[in-house]
């Protein structure tokens, strides 16, 4: 297949560092490939060489001809004066064109923009509403590569859903930048790890990605034990904590299996929720009959939500649902409008807030950190001022760098190490994932597993609410708080369903598919259905065999002196292997009919 784009040893450095040394890549027609590393370490600079938004400082960078490609960088500049219509829609003339076409108008719904206004100005727009602009125009066109830089970060949960689906079904090739590890997982089929310089290529997604790394780190003896012990946690987690994602694997059962035999749970949640109870009693925070409101508008009418001891929570909701602000009621920032906020006594609360406005920028990070306490045990864990701070993405050079001098992601780390460093039982995290890398999200994961408190998240990263969160609520837009115990998947069914009853009579005298189309398009939807569903039983069904396993393992160790007993239990279970090989065999099967 013909590349659209290749690099061939490409280098590219700032000052006297080298971000890229030696490149040589290639984009193909209907590749999906995500970019990850840490900040700092090149990703957007090799995507700007690869869009031909800088030029590379040696090395060769060609382009098919004739090739339709559009780049959303977090520099992307929209046109001054313009409106948000005369962006998105700048290759329609009249209203009627766009709106016959169902694939611009699912572009400007799915990202918000008719909610914006089309006629609103873009000067009078946020950063991150500016961004969905940009995107939202990039992919009105049509094209054969988008290259995008972060395109995630200012959308909610259904937002990133719309865009992987999206990105899914059109045939054109991706390459984006992510720390969204969902995104990943869900839309990559390529994944490129940037790092010293170099740019290592594996297949698959997420998944396979956090496998080949850990598979790498244990055949290496020489690779640094932390990062080892990370990477087996975190496929620990997508093998056993998440069964969403063990119905996509793209690599053997065996081979994780080996990797992870001897990782405990990521979470003992028993021992947490006993601990957690010890500190803070029954009483932790409640709103009783509470009304709230954002200008005119209502979001929560005639409340009574308890957070207790131990709960660790997921807050859902559409960008403007009112989640911020209910966050700040529960931290004793806001008022009601009606009730009451009850707050436990013996309540030590930290809030982790979207603004950077509460760093002291004259003193350096080490001191920062130090000013809070100088220890701190987080679960079984003691460390150092220093230790945090390393574990969160500050190494010993870099802590005593000037807080002043810090960029956003750095200075995002700093508020949550100031955070955890004053050893509160409750935590109320706003967005906590806004820019930071991939391995500073699993070391945040691996101190929050451990973390014996209350916890309510709210995020537009799935994977980090999924892994922390034992429940998910959600603003619906009817004045309630919803629990939902199917937890995002069930939001976004419930959202899906609400969008779609108001404009059915709408979507009636539109143009439709043809009858033949939408017939295959709703076979393969209740295929994929079925399969998810047989995927649930069978595992279900390992996981019950697995434990009868380890139970006539310990039941034969008891009967050694017992020659009867001992053939008894033998048969069952070798009985029992084989029935486990079998299901295994059609786990696999299932697995690739459900992608």
């Amino acid at each position: 297949m013909v590349n659209l784009v290749n690099l061939e040893s490409v280098d590219k450095s700032y000052g006297v560092r080298p971000l890229l040394d030696g490149v040589s890549l290639g984009v193909a027609a209907g590749d999906r490939i995500g970019v990850v590393g840490l900040n700092g370490g090149g990703k957007t600079t090799l995507l700007e060489v690869l869009a031909g938004v800088s030029a590379p400082d040696s090395g060769r960078v060609s382009r098919v001809g004739g090739l339709r490609m559009a780049v959303v960088t977090q520099r992307t500049e929209l046109p001054a004066g313009s409106t948000v219509g005369e962006v998105v829609l700048a290759g329609y003339d009249m209203e009627h064109e766009w709106a016959a076409d169902a694939r611009v108008r699912s572009i400007v719904d799915g990202l918000g923009i008719s909610a914006l206004g089309l006629d609103s100005t873009t000067s009078t727009l946020s950063g991150g509403e500016r961004r969905r602009v940009a995107l939202a125009a990039a992919l009105v066109a049509e094209l054969d590569l988008v290259v995008l830089d972060e395109p995630t970060n200012h959308l909610d949960v259904e937002g990133v859903h719309w865009l992987a689906e999206h990105l899914l079904n059109r045939r054109i090739a991706v390459v984006v930048v992510t720390h969204d590890r969902w995104f990943l997982d869900t839309v990559c089929g390529r994944t490129w790890e940037v790092v010293g310089g170099r740019v290592e290529q594996y297949e698959g997604g997420y998944a396979d990605w956090v496998f080949a790394r850990a598979e790498r780190a244990r055949l290496a003896a020489t690779v640094e034990e932390k990062r080892q012990n990370l990477a087996r946690k975190e496929l620990a987690w997508l093998q056993r904590g998440a069964k969403a994602r063990t119905s996509k694997p793209r690599y053997r059962i065996e081979a994780a299996e080996a990797l992870i035999s001897d990782v405990p749970p990521p979470r003992d949640s028993v021992e947490l929720l006993s601990f957690a109870r010890r500190r803070l009693g029954k009483t932790v925070l409640e709103l009783e009959d509470v009304s709230l409101a954002a200008g005119d508008r209502t979001l929560v009418d005639d409340v009574t939500w308890r957070v207790g001891p131990g709960d660790r929570i997921g807050l859902v909701g559409v960008n403007g649902s009112g989640k911020t602000t209910l966050l700040r009621l529960l931290a004793g920032e806001a008022e009601p409008v009606a009730g009451r906020r009850i707050q436990g006594k013996t309540v030590s609360l930290a809030h982790l807030r979207q603004e950077l406005d509460d760093l002291p920028g004259d003193l350096r990070v080490l001191q920062a950190v130090e000013a809070i306490a100088g220890r701190v045990v987080l679960g079984k864990q003691e460390l150092s001022a220093s230790q945090l701070a390393e574990k969160l993405g500050f190494p010993p050079a870099r802590q005593w760098t000037p807080v002043a001098d810090l960029s956003g992601g750095e200075r995002r780390r700093l508020q949550l190490v100031r955070l955890l460093m004053a050893e509160p039982n409750v935590l109320l995290l706003d967005e906590p994932t806004n820019d930071l890398d991939i391995d500073t999200l699993q070391q945040l994961e691996d101190l929050l597993d451990s973390w014996p408190g209350t916890l309510v998240v709210v995020s537009h990263d799935r994977y980090l609410t999924e892994r922390v969160c034992d429940n998910v609520v959600a603003l619906l837009g009817d004045g309630k708080i919803t629990h939902l115990p199917g937890g995002i998947e069930e939001y976004l069914s419930r959202r899906a369903a609400a969008v779609q009853a108001p404009g059915r009579s709408q979507r009636s005298e539109r143009p439709s598919a043809r009858p033949s189309e939408q017939d295959g398009r709703r076979a393969g939807a209740a295929e994929k259905r079925a399969a998810s569903k047989e995927l649930a039983r069978l595992e279900r069904k390992l996981d019950t065999l697995h434990t009868k396993e380890s139970k006539l393992h310990d039941a034969l160790a008891l009967a050694a002196t017992d020659p009867g007993r001992l053939m008894e239990l033998n048969a069952e279970l070798k009985a029992v292997v084989a029935e486990k090989d079998e299901i295994e065999l059609r786990w696999l099967e299932v697995s690739e009919a459900a992608e």
